[in-house]
């Protein structure tokens, strides 16, 4: 699959070459390119500076041809604005949105947007350490 990303946080990091090891075809964009240190050096995917909220550079790092489109910065805002453009503007198949407030993720959700929320899951996972369930 050909996979843009917006966000070379850790999780963008860590995503992109997991893709990119699976043999997926990996383009991640971010607007600080002292992030893209955080690729390893077998990274065969493409770093691209620039906006994940501007078309100008969406479109220089192939969204028009992508299948997946994934926003992983460290904004709830601009996270679902990337979304919003790659999946109602240029129609990308599947669109996944990180988002950490839990009722944004849930309204977001509703509206259609594929998301998650790292403070539901992170939670999740702590109850059930602490619990001790599965």
């Amino acid at each position: 699959m050909k996979i843009l990303m917006m966000g070379c946080s850790r999780v963008g990091a860590r995503l992109a070459t997991q893709l990119d090891e699976d043999g997926h075809k990996v383009t991640i964009l971010d607007n600080d390119t002292y992030s893209f240190r955080r690729l390893p050096a077998s990274f065969g995917g493409t770093a691209l500076f620039g906006n994940g909220i501007d078309e100008e550079s969406l479109k220089k790092a192939g969204i028009e041809d992508a299948d997946v489109f994934v926003a992983v910065t460290q904004g709830d805002n601009r996270n679902v604005m990337a979304c919003q453009i790659a999946k109602f503007i240029f129609n990308v198949p599947r669109v996944v949105c990180r988002i950490y407030d839990p009722l944004r993720e849930e309204l977001y959700s509703a509206l259609g947007l594929e998301t998650l929320s790292p403070t539901k899951i992170i939670s999740e996972l702590f109850r059930e350490k602490i619990e001790g369930t599965e």
